[in-house]
């Protein structure tokens, strides 16, 4: 593993303290991963899926009798099984069959008809950088000290800790961006660099203390990671047994991202196996963390949800209100929460998008409510400034 540095190089980095690393998938693709160390035993883990997921293909209201009118082929008779019933109304996609046993076991729910204050542009650029950033303005515009909402709750938990290493690679993660302690794992893979670029990096480092032993570390890193992906375990089924690897240890908060969502095309040949990586991830989670997956929440958030109706291309377009996948023995689980708008075209949002019927920033002030104990003013006034959190969502045990 890669060793602790004493010491940060440039001014760039102010008191924020990144580590090198890599995750367990070997692939060009840069996943990012960051984490945060806060005492305790319970332990959050964020998972940005980015592109917007349709949270009325990944959690379908069969339910409403509307919905097979907007979706006439991608819930065509013959298109593929309706869905796995929860309760009567609400069908999880066959997809995330994989995670009944956490549903059963009441360690999976779901929130519907949620999004961020961000409403009508409908721009993934903006849309993510208010998700992660926290604020609560409808346009876009992030809060002025433009850091992350993790970052600013951390700074609400006495005896935070945070490790000091060197970042090589892509920028960490906006939600754990700030002035607070956290520690930034950026995934590299050899696979993104040539082997021409590898040589130079081990040369120019070879004589630096500063970063020879922090790249060193990174590439016995990406090597297991290769081993693994060799034996069948490679790619994103290894990347909850990475981040449970690092949660069993110091850290407390975990996030990271998972690409791909964004569905105009081909919707319900694209949607599957982006669903089936993130339901390995939670079963790789739940295994690796053990008993600690007890004391664990874990969010999956989107930057907004997607069209009502599905668009020519058998897909559907940026919408409004989405779903939130929650999961945990920490949670309060085997249900759906929140009010249902409905499907009628009178209940959409401007005639097209699922209405959204609770604010998604309240659901991870809950999370940070119950594990950590921030205070409604510290959630109102600084972590998500602006949100009404006078009645926090039951989401924990």
């Amino acid at each position: 593993m890669t060793a602790p540095i004493q010491r940060l190089a440039g001014p760039r980095l102010g008191r924020r303290a990144f580590l090198i690393g890599c995750s367990a998938a070997a692939s060009p693709l840069l996943t990012r991963v960051s984490f945060a160390a806060v005492p305790g035993e319970n332990r959050l883990v964020v998972i940005l899926l980015r592109g917007a997921v349709d949270g009325l293909d990944l959690l379908r209201p069969m339910g409403d009798r509307a919905l097979r009118g907007h979706r006439p082929g991608l819930l065509a008779p013959g298109a593929g099984p309706e869905g796995i019933d929860l309760d009567g109304f609400y069908a999880l996609h066959p997809a995330l069959g994989g995670l009944m046993p956490l549903w059963e076991a009441g360690e999976l729910g779901f929130a519907h008809a949620v999004a961020t204050p961000y409403r009508n542009r409908r721009s993934h650029f903006q849309g993510q950088d208010l998700l992660e950033n926290g604020s609560g303005a409808e346009t876009g515009e992030l809060t002025p000290d433009r850091h992350g909402w993790l970052n600013r709750a951390v700074g609400f938990l006495p005896g935070a800790d945070t490790r000091t290493a060197v970042a090589i690679g892509t920028e960490p993660l906006l939600i754990l961006e700030g002035p607070n302690p956290s520690g930034h794992w950026l995934p590299v893979s050899r696979n993104a660099l040539s082997a021409q670029a590898q040589l130079l990096l081990e040369t120019v480092y070879a004589e630096d203390p500063l970063f020879a032993g922090a790249y060193a570390g990174a590439a016995e890193l990406v090597r297991e990671a290769e081993a693994r992906a060799a034996g069948g375990g490679g790619g994103e089924r290894s990347l909850g047994t990475f981040v449970a690897e690092r949660l069993t240890g110091d850290a407390r908060i975990a996030a990271f991202s998972m690409g791909g969502w964004d569905t105009h095309r081909r919707q319900a040949a694209v949607l599957p196996p982006r669903l089936e990586a993130l339901a390995q991830v939670l079963t790789d989670l739940r295994s690796g963390l053990g008993r600690a997956w007890d004391s664990t929440l874990v969010m999956a958030l989107t930057e907004f949800g997607r069209t009502v109706r599905e668009n020519g291309s058998g897909g559907t377009d940026h919408g409004t209100g989405g779903a939130l996948l929650m999961a945990g023995g920490a949670l309060r689980g085997g249900r759906v929460i929140g009010r249902w708008p409905g499907l009628d075209e009178a209940d959409l949002y401007q005639s097209r998008d699922l209405m959204p019927t609770a604010d998604l920033r309240a659901h991870a002030g809950a999370a940070l409510a119950g594990l950590f104990g921030l205070d409604r003013a510290a959630i109102e006034g600084t972590v998500f400034p602006g949100l009404d959190f006078s009645d926090p969502p039951p989401i924990l045990r």
